[in-house]
């Protein structure tokens, strides 16, 4: 049986690589500082009347990190979107601001032109 860890001290967690940094100071006690925070990011994805948005958020420095990350995740699905897409319909992915505002949309249309 493995015995319980059990933690006396806030830690931060980097979720990169899954190391836990420990919050030290002088004398063992945990120390705080003001760090400014990435902004957040919320993806959602539109399929017809259908909308999901993610419960948790994606940290990026800055908006064209940002931007990169929703381009490169959209690439990685874009083939099994146009395989699914019905005729006359519409798919898209929002990238969304710490108050669920869009900043970004990329959009897949299926039209019938006749």
């Amino acid at each position: 049986m493995r015995p319980r860890l059990s933690r006396s001290r806030p830690e931060l967690i980097c979720l990169w690589f899954g190391i836990a940094l420990r919050a030290v100071g002088l004398g063992g006690g945990a120390v705080t500082r003001s760090v400014p925070a990435m902004p957040l990011y919320f993806f959602r994805i539109r399929n017809g009347r259908y909308s999901g948005c993610a419960d948790q958020a994606s940290e990026f420095a800055d908006r064209d990190l940002a931007w990169k990350e929703m381009t490169s995740v959209c690439a990685d699905m874009a083939a099994g979107i146009a395989r699914k897409l019905q005729e006359n319909s519409e798919w898209h992915m929002e990238l969304l601001d710490e108050t669920k505002e869009p900043v970004f949309r990329i959009r897949i249309v299926a039209e019938t032109l006749d």
